[in-house]
């Protein structure tokens, strides 16, 4: 038990949980004081109380979501309504695009790019006098209307939050609220029938979960491999190691609704015949940390964790592990050497984990997004989950939809939805009216699909017929002016910097991948350079140790077969159509929009711009380094890039 851990216990006034009916009572007199938040009150009766959500997750927190807490609660104490209005923490809405953000319920309007110092204007014009602080509701990027409460904001309109279901909805540092929202009810429902585990394994299996890391592999089956093992211990283990670029799903998860991990980890144990849990999370997430430190105190406190759970004899208990962020400790084998205290390196299969993992007894490793969809699936049930998604992909899928759209956040959406439902109804189109050109799925592991990709439908085996993947989710949007084989390069850099190093294709390949596209965006590269890239790209893929090796070329492949041409340009003419490859771009001036303000040349680092005031200017090609600051700091447009 670490540190924090030892001195937050004790400070809960938290009552032990011996059964069902217990957890009952908790959920009712919760759920009568959070009813504003779910539509479950009769406003009419409580005419004037006010609850405003205040998002703090790390993006909202980082833009001072706390200090407008602070300012808020200064203006309603000031303004004596601290027995009709509450202000209280949740976790990511998603619309990181436009925090800090805060939702007032019972009229559920949504405020974005709120500040501190608007917080008296929320509560004198809002809470007092009843009128919407217009400045902060969202607009529409297409038709500029305000869009006032979430449902009517295209951004959600489309999404269907299963995993994200009490993100945003409950303060996640408290374990009441999340009980009023059924939480732990399904494994006190197993408890207390006594389930035999293979029938949870059933149901699970029967939904149709894929793991939602990036294997996309049944997670039903996954369980099923690890309790038929004998042994006197097995592992639950949550893979919270979140490595890819842009990827931030699981931190928001952990962050917004942590209690649901805790729970899915004690139904998995249950089920496998484990009673111990790791949870493998990166040192660099430090708000997830604390409130998974929070929630495994509260959830012992209140007898739903540790031992004789609920007075069952069922004993499971969980420990935090963490991780120095090192992108191969995704890979199953490779996080659970890690978690041993070992150099974190994978190991050739089999021995599957399930046979022999933690310790070299049966284990079982779920990523965070996975198991929060546990405990709502047996609520509900398999038929429920398979109502939702493709006919081999169920259910929903969280992503972080990120770069070149306008609504840039963390979306849910029902497995099967198309590209282009994504980046132009829920992402709100390309920015600035730019034309798409690709969006990467996958993250370093996955591709780059284009405009001819667009209607096909997102599912785990769709992706990869067309030469991407699924991935754990991160989906970067590019417009015509990211240059492709430099895209290549920026993967294949991310890659070489993260191979652990064990085997040879990855840790020497993925380097010879990196120089050559290095001097195919230099200007240097060769039509031979073409051929190696897409042989040793294939060679790579057939024998790296591990999955991500063997997917580690698929960024520069899936480039190679959709924008082979933009490659040839950049070999053959020396030129980069998107204007990207600093080494071959040329800045000019164009005379006739040149005033001679002299801006540009002040702003030039090396002095390489010349010319009298009021003259037109001309650039010494010699001695311009192309930093682009002549480029963005013309006003007249008059500094020509080519």
């Amino acid at each position: 038990m670490n540190q924090y851990l030892r001195t937050q216990r004790g400070k809960n006034e938290l009552n032990k949980i011996s059964n069902s009916q217990e957890l009952a009572t908790i959920k009712s007199k919760t759920l009568n004081a959070i009813a504003i938040r779910l539509n479950h009150l009769n406003h009419q009766q409580n005419k004037g109380d006010y609850q405003i959500m205040v998002c703090r997750g790390t993006g909202c927190t980082s833009s001072k979501s706390s200090e407008i807490m602070e300012e808020l609660n200064s203006e309603i104490k000031k303004n004596k309504l601290k027995d009709r209005v509450q202000v209280i923490q949740t976790g990511c809405f998603g619309f990181c695009e436009l925090g800090p953000i805060l939702l007032i319920h019972p009229d559920k309007t949504f405020y974005t790019n709120v500040s501190p110092k608007d917080a008296k204007e929320i509560v004198e014009s809002h809470i007092i006098e009843g009128v919407c602080v217009e400045r902060l509701l969202y607009r529409s990027p297409v038709n500029k209307e305000i869009q006032k409460r979430m449902e009517d904001m295209d951004f959600y309109k489309k999404q269907r939050r299963v995993v994200l279901r009490n993100c945003s909805v409950i303060n996640p540092e408290d374990i009441k609220e999340y009980i009023a929202v059924d939480g732990y009810l399904a494994v006190a429902n197993i408890l207390r029938d006594k389930l035999p585990p293979n029938q949870i394994i059933d149901e699970i299996e029967k939904s149709g979960l894929r793991g939602r890391g990036g294997g996309g592999f049944s997670t039903g089956l996954k369980w099923r491999y690890v309790s038929q093992y004998k042994n006197d211990r097995k592992y639950v283990i949550c893979n919270a190691d979140e490595g890819d670029p842009g990827a931030f799903m699981d931190r928001s998860i952990l962050e917004g609704d942590p209690h649901s991990i805790i729970e899915a980890m004690i139904i998995c144990g249950y089920a496998i015949g484990a009673t111990e849990g790791k949870i493998y999370i990166r040192a660099e997430y430090p708000l997830a940390t604390r409130r998974l430190i929070t929630a495994i105190n509260d959830a012992k406190d209140c007898g739903l964790l540790g031992k004789n759970i609920m007075n069952s004899g069922f004993d499971f208990d969980i420990e935090l592990k963490y991780g120095a962020g090192a992108f191969v400790c995704g890979e199953e084998t490779a996080l659970i050497h890690s978690i041993e205290g070992e150099r974190g390196e994978p190991t050739i299969k089999p021995p599957f984990p399930a046979e022999a993992g933690y310790w070299e007894k049966p284990t079982t490793v779920n990523n965070v997004e996975t198991f929060a969809n546990i405990p709502i699936i047996l609520l509900k049930g398999a038929d429920w989950f398979r109502s939702m998604g493709t006919e081999k992909s169920k259910g929903t899928k969280v992503f972080a939809l990120a770069s070149k759209v306008n609504n840039v956040g963390l979306i849910e959406v029902p497995m099967g939805i198309t590209l282009r439902e994504i980046i132009y109804d829920i992402g709100g189109g390309i920015r600035k009216g730019k034309r798409f050109k690709a969006v990467q799925t996958g993250g370093p592991s996955g591709g780059c699909l284009t405009e001819k990709d667009l209607d096909i439908p997102i599912d785990y085996d769709t992706l990869i017929e067309k030469g991407s993947m699924m991935g754990s989710g991160g989906m970067i949007v590019m417009d015509e002016d990211n240059c492709m084989p430099n895209i290549a390069k920026f993967y294949m850099g991310f890659i070489v910097e993260e191979s652990c190093g064990k085997c040879t294709p990855c840790r020497e390949g993925t380097k010879r991948l990196y120089e050559i596209l290095d001097r195919i965006t230099s200007g240097e590269g060769t039509l031979e350079d073409l051929d190696t890239l897409e042989e040793l790209s294939n060679m790579i893929k057939d024998t790296a140790l591990c999955g991500l090796g063997q997917t580690a070329p698929n960024p520069v492949l899936s480039t190679l077969n959709n924008f082979y041409e933009e490659y040839l340009i950049h070999v053959v003419h020396k030129k980069c159509p998107a204007g990207q490859c600093k080494k071959l771009l040329t800045y000019m001036i164009d005379a006739e929009n040149c005033i001679g303000c002299t801006v540009c040349a002040r702003g030039c680092p090396v002095n390489a711009i010349v010319g009298k005031r009021k003259e037109a200017h001309l650039i010494d090609q010699d001695k311009c380094i192309k930093c682009g600051i002549c480029f963005n700091s013309c006003q007249f447009h008059a500094i020509i890039k080519k």
